[in-house]
């Protein structure tokens, strides 16, 4: 008798187009060499042309394709631009965030506007455009929307960014349900406490890294490569019957 061996889904993505959002530095920025490094031709976004330009440049000396535009996401006729101007995209990770922390009694209306203007609103409409570009094109393509372990859990200093996260996890479930006659696929990546330029100053704090580490079963914070594989497994054809599902990187935090 002889068998037949299932296939194993490609990871790769030649042939295929990919937005990043906050792409300069950070996990944006893994999120992009992960995404070309399989294939994909990348688009690298953020508002700080050197940054971008510099990291583009760096991928393509790779042999890799990548470009840069500078997009400042809360602009939402700059996004369209970009949309339908490069576009269609297969992938777009939908990265750009921020984050103020304080406590509730202590939050500003300023600081919760940029915050929510920046991590929900923002990340909907662009979010938004791609799928609807995407629909128009015939594209069957993944939506990555960038969460954390903070939208599944609370923590104290963080009532505006948890609220975030959770708007954003709640948003991508509904619009899995929408766009997946289309074939498009929608997920969150959450991570843990990443090693970023952003993170480094509140990771430098002993007693804040000792209170972080607590609650980590593998015991370290994560570095930027650690996200790079669920960004790629997120956005091929080995997860394809992967969508409105929320991918945990965050070493156990939220298994406790």
């Amino acid at each position: 008798m002889v068998v037949e061996l299932p296939h194993t889904p490609s990871f790769g993505l030649d042939g295929r187009k990919a937005l990043v959002t906050g792409a300069g530095r950070g996990i944006g920025l893994a999120a992009a060499t992960a995404l070309a490094n399989v294939g994909a031709e990348v688009l690298l976004t953020a508002r700080t042309k050197s940054e971008i330009d510099e990291a583009a440049k760096a991928i393509c000396d790779t042999g890799r394709s990548a470009s840069a535009q500078v997009l400042d996401v809360t602009d939402r006729a700059g996004v369209q631009e970009v949309v339908d101007g490069a576009g269609p995209f297969h992938v777009l990770f939908n990265n750009a965030g921020m984050n103020r922390p304080a406590l509730a009694v202590n939050v500003t209306e300023s600081d919760y506007d940029e915050v929510m203007g920046l991590n929900v609103k923002a990340a909907y409409f662009t979010a938004q455009m791609v799928a609807r570009n995407m629909i128009d094109a015939g594209v069957a393509g993944s939506i990555i929307n960038v969460s954390s372990q903070m939208g599944h859990v609370g923590a104290q200093g963080r009532t505006v960014y948890c609220a975030s996260k959770h708007a954003i996890e709640g948003f991508t479930r509904a619009l899995a349900w929408e766009v997946g006659e289309y074939g498009i696929r929608v997920n969150t990546l959450c991570p843990t406490f990443i090693e970023t330029p952003m993170t480094r100053p509140m990771l430098a704090d002993t007693e804040f890294m000792d209170r972080v580490l607590s609650k980590i079963a593998l015991g370290r914070v994560g570095t930027v490569e650690d996200i790079m594989g669920a960004v790629v497994y997120l956005a091929s054809d080995a997860s394809q019957l992967v969508t409105g599902s929320a991918l945990l990187v965050d070493g156990g935090w939220t298994a406790n």
